[in-house]
């Protein structure tokens, strides 16, 4: 056999004659094709649809060698070659790729239609009346399976003329069905949107390439569109008017004036909302969405607080002694003055950092409201915080989408105003996490005769969704806010704890700097400069030397979390390596560059209310079915199952975000910190990262961007009008 240089670009032509593995999912294929030019078949493998044997080929691709198949040839584009001349389409027919054509029929075909044979079954099906034997019927049979045929590989074809890869195909379909091309080409911007993979700029080389000019309305909104959705992406409510000229122009060559036009358009179909400059002397181009989420909530919030709070017959001395009673445990005066506070007002923030006691408050507010009888609905924004909740109450606890009723068929909540909440109080913990939006919404099905009370750490990292709520509830002044500083005996022997609160007040961390990975200890940092060997170092540590030193599980009790994706200590390279070392099975699914293998950890990154899984979710694959596309992932106890369409709302988890991870604790944690990350090292991430760790958190890196990270205690501010909404300014 020859043998090719790996990565060179080559064509071949032939005909393809069988085919080894499909997988109608995503119409990945394994086949052999028979060259023209050469007496031994080569292995093709790559996205392509609708092939059956006896076509011909023409196939653009590299050529590789698989650690266990050998050679093979790896499809980058394809073209089916239909044939032209008589015989070879008499042939062509008779290999049964069209139903309802056999031998017979394929001679009669050429017969009476020679060379326009193809053409007759493709354009005018009515015309193979003409041919003995051949009904209405059966040319309406013909017809269709001809369409069926190549209507999934004219969409191959088609996506490889406007540049995109064949592997979108199986997506494409799912989405828009045999309508497919069409609305591509009606609205190409919608791919961004809809596929996962295709992003803006994809799509707008898509659409140069289908003859929109950069100058028209349709791609200056779409522009727009995108600079909002990434404003958004980014945290912010809204962006101001002067850098959405600047970044149209800058990125798209958008004029400021067309852009304005835009806007105004937009504005007008009720999809922007433009607010006059504020306190930030600019305009504020809001989504709509976004905009009657911000007014509504603050204005809820102010409903809330003018209905007046009853008294409640009980007093600082009664309230002690129910805790006590109920709880065996005994109420710090920071933490009595709180819960007086919870009962006498009709919303309270309580923060504080770790080990302060906002766990006890939030147990001893169950039990005080249990003892006066009223109603408490407890609500955490994922489903990891709120099984935590649920914990350490010992009281059923809800997300908050599922608290309200959240309806993925319509994407409405079922609880709003006309149906409320049924609570007397209502208390959400990790309020730090809660986005506006979902914020938005809680409080608009929330009785106003009910009490509020947000527990969180506002020095932890902001919400993964847009806005800045509890930061900004604090900072108006407009609620009261009770900050737990007292740190409690049994956490101040903790050195995570402690060192905690040395980062979040900007002190000097207290620790022991390693140079031998076997001393490590319950809080420690391990220097190393190169992130290589820091890549190593964590691989030492998370599947042998902590698990041996603590009696630790290196699969479900170790946690990696990095500050970035990208780079040799981010989450992508670190999951590779992780699971090669920890999940060795060769036997794999591959879809869109990531291979899942049965035993796998993953996270599920959106929500998903008909899986009922949600954005942050870690389970481990428990099965299987390579042939069909499929796999299982249990998620503590529950099954549920994914195609391979679906397998981009998975990634591996073996190493996660420092986002990813708020709400949720680990036994132990391993962080790396390299000068790599310097973009994403900032003071609230590491505090976030160093309080994920219950028994041992271990830092790895440069002291330098240990020291970056604690110097950076300003992490961009996002925009919002929040504050100035509930200041009535």
């Amino acid at each position: 056999m020859t043998h090719h240089t790996p990565s060179t670009q080559s064509t071949l032509e032939g005909r393809l004659e069988r085919i080894t593995f499909f997988n109608p999912e995503n119409h990945y294929t394994i086949a052999v094709l028979k060259p023209h030019q050469s007496q031994n078949p080569v292995t093709v493998v790559g996205f392509m649809a609708a092939l059956r044997p006896g076509e011909a080929l023409k196939i653009t691709g590299t050529w590789e060698i698989h650690p266990r198949f050998g050679q093979q040839f790896k499809v980058s584009s394809y073209a089916t070659v239909l044939p032209d001349a008589s015989e070879d389409i008499r042939k062509y027919l008779e290999a049964g790729i069209i139903k309802g054509i056999g031998p017979a029929t394929a001679q009669r075909l050429v017969n009476r239609f020679g060379p326009d044979t193809l053409d007759i079954i493709a354009q005018h099906p009515q015309k193979l009346c003409e041919v003995d034997g051949i009904g209405k019927a059966k040319a309406a049979v013909i017809a269709k399976a001809w369409n069926d045929h190549h209507v999934i590989d004219s969409l191959m074809q088609f996506l490889q003329t406007i540049g995109l890869k064949s592997a979108f195909c199986a997506k494409i379909i799912k989405a828009y069905g045999r309508d497919a091309k069409a609305i591509i080409q009606t609205n190409p911007y919608r791919l961004a949107h809809d596929i996962a993979g295709i992003s803006f700029f994809m799509a707008d080389a898509v659409a140069k390439k289908l003859g929109v000019a950069e100058t028209e309305p349709e791609r200056i909104q779409a522009c727009v569109r995108h600079l909002i959705a990434q404003s958004v992406k980014d945290g912010h409510m809204f962006v101001s008017l002067e850098r959405l000229h600047e970044l149209s122009q800058q990125l798209f060559n958008i004029t400021p004036d067309a852009a304005a036009a835009a806007v105004s358009a937009m504005v007008a179909s009720e999809e922007l909302v433009l607010e006059a400059a504020g306190e930030d002397n600019s305009a504020a181009i809001f989504l709509k969405t976004l905009h009657l989420a911000e007014t509504g909530l603050a204005a809820r919030l102010k409903a809330l607080l003018s209905v007046p709070v009853p008294p409640i017959d009980i007093d600082a001395e009664n309230i002690l002694h129910a805790v006590q009673k109920k709880l065996t445990i005994k109420l710090s005066a920071e933490q009595l003055k709180a819960l007086e506070a919870i009962l006498s007002h009709r919303a309270v923030v309580i923060t504080g950092g770790p080990g302060t006691g906002k766990t006890t408050l939030i147990r001893s507010v169950n039990a005080i409201f249990e003892t006066l009888s009223k109603q408490v609905l407890l609500a955490a924004p994922t489903g990891r915080a709120a099984r935590r909740l649920s914990e350490i109450t010992r009281r059923e606890a809800w997300t908050i989408h599922k608290a309200l009723g959240y309806n993925f068929e319509t994407g409405h909540f079922d609880r709003h105003p006309d149906n409320p909440l049924e609570a007397d109080a209502l208390i959400v913990d990790e309020a730090s996490m809660v986005d506006t939006l979902l914020m938005f919404h809680l409080l608009r099905a929330m009785p106003l005769t009910a009490h509020l009370v947000l527990v969180g750490d506002i020095f932890q990292l902001p919400p993964v969704g847009p806005g800045n709520v509890l930061a900004d509830i604090i900072a108006s002044a407009k609620i009261p806010v009770y900050y737990l500083n007292q740190i409690f005996r049994q956490s101040q022997e903790s050195p995570i704890i402690m060192n905690a609160h040395r980062v979040r007040q900007g002190n000097p961390l207290n620790l022991t700097t390693l140079t031998d990975l076997a001393a490590v200890s319950e809080f420690c940092f391990l220097e190393e400069h190169h992130p290589q060997k820091v890549v190593d170092a964590i691989v030492e540590l998370s599947t042998r030397i902590i698990p041996q030193r603590f009696s630790l599980d290196p699969f479900s009790d170790i946690q990696v979390l990095s500050p970035m994706h990208k780079g040799a200590a981010g989450i992508i390279n670190l999951n590779q390596v992780l699971q090669k070392v920890l999940n060795p099975n060769p036997a794999g699914l591959e879809n869109m560059g990531s291979t899942f293998r049965p035993g796998d950890k993953v996270m599920h990154l959106k929500n998903n209310y008909q899986k009922d899984v949600f954005n942050g979710d870690i389970g481990v694959i428990t099965a299987m079915d390579r042939k069909n596309g499929l796999l299982s992932v249990d998620y503590d106890g529950r099954s549920v199952p994914y195609e391979i369409t679906e397998m981009d709302e998975l990634t591996l988890a073996y190493a996660i975000s420092v986002h990813k991870s708020q709400g949720s604790e680990y036994p132990a944690v391993i962080v790396p910190l390299t000068t790599q990350h310097f973009p994403l090292l900032q003071r609230n991430l590491l505090y976030t990262a160093m309080t994920r760790g219950e028994k041992v958190v271990v830092l790895v890196g440069s002291t330098k961007a240990l020291q970056l990270a604690m110097a950076n205690d300003k992490p961009r501010r996002r925009l919002s009008r929040l504050v100035d909404r509930l200041r009535d300014r």
